[in-house]
């Protein structure tokens, strides 16, 4: 028998050492990207099943029978023993049951005990189009995903975006359309606003409204109205009349009901409404 040295268990010791390190390392990225894929909060009997999905499927002391798979387009997969089964549409339970029954019919197994664990979630997507940063299709990745979550995903809005989302689907089987303001969700504590989304909804995000300011102004052009504006802040937006200019001597065009412009010599506290025109004439004096 051979010992070894002093050194060389030493070295010996450290390798191992280094080796067993890694595999905690390893293990635990592992896990990380396990947890980043598998989506959280779905439950069994609430999440339809659509094409794309990734699933894996387990009969409890049947090892041979588990597999990993996808959705196909029509919302079938190829199980073994007993070829194709179409899930699409069906909850995690009611598809674990659809399974063990045509396990059970084909003489396979007594009372097979089935289970289903999403691996991730493609078969649900929600549209989210208009002035967001990356605007685009984006996977339901758990079932209880919000709008500000979409949101999120899409980059959020752009500088010349709307206050208000329009939230567009079906519930129920009938057409269902909400707007909803987003900065009211966390100014005004309207949390029940950040609605929950489904597959196949669309969130568009329109232009904001805007105003027009020219003549003696500092800087003529148009500017997106804030909310509750007045005049006097969109004076301001526009840097302020000139020294030719003077802030009493102003002309408001505004489209009516009626779809005719009036002409209007306002007030520095009125409101400002989409696409007023305002007119900075110059100083009598």
């Amino acid at each position: 028998m051979i010992y070894p040295t002093k050194r060389g268990a030493i070295v010996w010791a450290a390798a191992l050492l280094v080796s067993v390190c890694c595999s905690f390392a390893s293990l635990a990225q592992a896990q990380a990207v396990s947890q980043a894929v598998i989506p959280q909060n779905v439950g069994k009997g609430d999440y339809p099943l659509g094409s794309g999905d990734a699933i894996k499927i387990q009969v409890f002391q049947n090892p041979d029978l588990t597999i990993e798979t996808r959705v196909s387009e029509n919302g079938s997969i190829t199980y073994p023993l007993i070829g194709s089964v179409e899930i699409g549409g069906l909850s995690l339970a009611a598809a674990e049951k659809k399974i063990a029954d045509a396990l059970q019919k084909g003489g396979f197994l007594q009372k097979p005990q089935v289970t289903i664990a999403l691996l991730q979630i493609r078969g649900n997507q929600v549209s989210v189009l208009g002035q967001v940063a990356k605007p685009g299709r984006f996977p339901l990745e758990t079932v209880n995903t919000r709008l500000s979550d979409m949101l999120a995903n899409a980059g959020g809005t752009v500088a010349a975006g709307d206050d208000i989302a329009i939230v567009t689907g079906q519930r129920n089987g009938l057409a269902f359309r909400k707007q909803i303001d987003i900065p009211s969700i966390y100014l005004n504590g309207k949390l029940e606003e950040d609605m929950l989304v489904q597959g196949g909804d669309t969130i568009f995000v329109n232009r904001a409204a805007v105003f027009y300011i020219y003549g003696e102004a500092q800087r003529p052009g148009a500017y997106r109205i804030e909310r509750n504006m007045t005049v006097m802040q969109a004076l301001a937006q526009g840097g302020g009349p000139t020294l030719r200019g003077s802030d009493k001597r102003l002309k408001l065009h505004r489209r009516v009901s009626d779809g005719n412009v009036a002409e209007i010599e306002p007030s520095l506290t009125d409101p400002v409404m989409s696409d007023d025109v305002i007119y900075v004439k110059e100083s009598i004096f």
